[in-house]
């Protein structure tokens, strides 16, 4: 997705109203980890930033599993051949072992350009590399990064976005498929599940509330379970938004994995303020109203509500559920799909103050 093109790092803010506070609620000693502790575990995704300051007490406070957002990626995290940059990750990782929160690991194999390096697919010569060249960097890669953290993260995200969003295509013709066909997709659970034998594997995808590409996903997984792949588990993105989904149609959804009998991981969990659009696009003047008015505020509060009813009902399948970043402060929708438009999709607002959606969130949970 056009997502992650965005680094780690604060965004610059979009000059406009800050995100109201319910200031009728008080702060507890409780945090969202302790209301659902009975139901699935609430993690965040987290950054360099998640680890100081007021980002790093919120975290402590209100999540028990973290995600590191793209430092564990195959691009920052093995940018050229025999070459691995460990410095975010083992910071992540530390600072989680250090305040007793679970590490999921996100991911091992993904067909985005601008996280996946180019040096993979060539060889010395600058031409495409066989297919026997790039399994065996992916192998080398996976079973290095697993190896290394082995007994600390405990689930990891193996394959990322293969499924095509085009209605009449199945795989997405990445450079992964175009080189190897679909057998990377297997051999990469594989071999992780060789690194570290304990750690729970998921598929992990995106709009996996369209009828047709949840049919597609549902195959794949399916598919994966049957030939006796070490998979463990579906991971939904739930990037969504106050228009999308309805409440059957999230139902119908959850129904529709939790069939599957494998664990579902909720993993990418923000609700836009505004109505969903799926491609990037350039900015036109009615995107400079980016003020946090009531009326989203509302909306936005009645669309959490409903997921985690949903959550709720689906607990015996649903492990975990991670929000996609940790405050208002910073989203990757501040630039998605709209460039510098502020967006305001989380539960704590740009003070690290929890909002109306949050205080509805906990009463769910009760």
């Amino acid at each position: 997705m056009v997502k992650k093109l965005f680094t780690v790092g604060y965004i610059a803010l979009i000059a406009g109203a800050c995100t109201p506070s319910n200031k009728a609620q008080t702060s507890t000693s409780k945090g969202l980890k302790d209301y659902y502790s009975k139901y699935f575990d609430i993690g965040v995704a987290a950054n360099m930033h998640s680890l100081r300051g007021a980002d790093s007490a919120l975290l402590v406070k209100e999540f028990n599993s973290i995600t590191p957002e793209n430092d564990l990626k195959i691009g920052p995290v093995h940018p050229t051949e025999g070459q691995y940059n460990w410095r975010a990750g083992d910071a992540l990782v530390g600072f989680a072992q250090r305040n007793n929160l679970k590490i999921r690991g996100h991911n091992l194999v993904w067909h985005y350009a601008s996280q996946t390096p180019t040096w993979i697919f060539k060889d010395k010569e600058g031409k495409q590399a066989s297919k026997e060249l790039v399994l065996q960097r992916l192998k080398d890669h996976i079973t290095t990064v697993v190896s290394r953290y082995k007994g600390k993260i405990y689930a990891w995200d193996v394959a990322n976005e293969v499924i095509s969003d085009k209605r009449d295509e199945y795989l997405r013709p990445s450079d992964w498929y175009k080189i190897c066909g679909d057998e990377y997709i297997a051999k990469a659970f594989q071999w992780a599940h060789e690194a570290d034998p304990d750690a729970l594997l998921f598929y992990n995808d995106y709009n996996e509330i369209s009828p047709v590409k949840r049919e597609k996903i549902y195959k794949l997984v399916k598919g994966l379970k049957e030939a006796g792949v070490p998979i463990h588990g579906v991971g939904l993105q739930a990037h969504w938004a106050i228009n999308e989904p309805s409440r059957g149609q999230l139902d119908s959804t959850l129904k529709r994995f939790a069939d599957l009998g494998l664990k579902i991981h909720i993993t990418e969990l923000d609700i836009s303020v505004y109505p969903k659009e799926h491609d990037a696009r350039e900015r036109k003047a009615e995107d400079t109203n980016t003020a946090f008015t009531a009326e989203k505020e509302q909306l936005q509060l009645e669309k959490y509500k409903m997921c985690f009813e949903l959550f709720k009902k689906y607990k015996n399948a649903i492990t975990s559920v991670t929000f996609w970043n940790l405050s208002d402060k910073y989203s990757w929708l501040d630039n998605f799909p709209v460039q510098k438009r502020k967006d305001y999709p989380l539960l704590f607002d740009q003070n690290f103050q929890p909002k109306k959606a949050y205080w509805e969130v906990v009463k769910v949970a009760k």
